[in-house]
């Protein structure tokens, strides 16, 4: 029998990058993706895959439960890789509730089919955010400290997930990982945000002080880590994936102009500030050791991985919508 994996969200930014990677390098798996193509999600990001024999698209809204019911019956499902989540830490304080809908009872809904479905593996992601803003560095035995509804939302959601490993014996694994970056991302994130910007001729808008402390991971790291996970991550473990390099938001925006513009620029041609966050985390320290005991380790240096980004956001402005990139201007 071929194995079924299903991916959530693979319209969105992550998921879309991984379901490329993983369709076009496993041809003996089938992959069956399901979005339900929220604002942030485009079509175009699976356009390499969607007519290969392994790949199978269905729009799925997973907070209705029949519909995931359905799914399952229908396609025999023997893995989950469940990325599907909104994750937009300012649109979370302007409309908590959504995240709560999608995030948790989307994930439970998923959990209890899939349980009742018995699958074989489930992989769920969540997020570094979920520790919170502390001192020193977070572990996978870290205690939880979530300070925005968004990672809240995946704090109660990893919670649920752990509870059906203890519970059922659901075989889960749970990931959290520092912000990814890379080609396809909706750009009302840090990174994409003020590429696009940039290349628009306006400056990078910088929520507070710009101070607060930021890791990034390039999309293609964390498709190894996955691959990784996949192969090797054992059932009822947490593995953080995150890098070594950090930056403040300031030397973020000064960095990306100097990248975008190819000469030295100073602040004034960079950036202007606009009010914080209601809360903003300082900084996120985590500990990587467990999943580097994979055989994983990050490859994709920041600043080459910025410039190949900086040229595809060049040439490809039209991906998203005027209506959509409007977040920006």
């Amino acid at each position: 029998m071929t194995l079924q994996i299903l991916l959530t969200g693979v319209t969105g930014f992550i998921c879309s990058n991984l379901a490329v990677y993983l369709v076009q390098k496993y041809k003996n798996i089938n992959f069956i993706g399901v979005d339900k193509n929220s604002y942030c999600s485009s079509d175009k990001n699976i356009e390499e895959i969607i007519n290969e024999s392994n790949f199978k698209f269905i729009n799925l809204d997973l907070v209705n439960f029949e519909s995931v019911e359905e799914l399952f019956k229908n396609y025999s499902i023997d893995w989950v890789i469940h990325l599907a989540s909104y994750s937009h830490v300012d649109l979370s304080f302007s409309d908590a509730l959504l995240f709560t809908r999608n995030n948790v009872m989307g994930t439970h809904n998923l959990l209890e089919v899939a349980k009742r479905n018995s699958v074989k593996k489930f992989i769920h992601m969540s997020t570094d955010e979920v520790y919170g803003s502390k001192q020193g560095i977070s572990t996978e035995e870290s205690v939880l400290d979530p300070t925005n509804p968004y990672s809240a939302s995946k704090a109660a959601a990893e919670l649920l997930a752990m509870s059906y490993y203890h519970s059922y014996k659901l075989p889960l694994i749970i990931l959290r990982s520092n912000n990814i970056y890379g080609p396809k991302q909706f750009p009302e994130k840090v990174i994409p945000k003020f590429i696009t910007r940039l290349l628009r001729g306006n400056q990078c808008e910088i929520q507070g002080d710009g101070l607060q402390q930021r890791s990034f991971i390039h999309i293609d790291d964390f498709n190894r880590a996955m691959n990784k996970i996949m192969k090797h991550g054992v059932e009822g473990e947490i593995y953080n994936i995150g890098s070594l390099y950090d930056i403040t938001i300031k030397d973020l925006a000064k960095l990306l102009c100097k990248l975008v513009n190819n000469i030295d620029v100073t602040e004034e041609m960079c950036y202007s500030f606009i009010p914080d966050r209601k809360f903003n985390d300082r900084k996120y320290d985590i500990s990587c050791n467990k999943i580097r005991s994979l055989g994983w380790n990050e490859r994709v240096d920041f600043i080459c991985g910025l410039k190949d980004l900086i040229e595809w956001y060049r040439n490809n402005l039209d991906h998203w919508s005027e209506e959509q990139l409007s977040c920006i201007n």
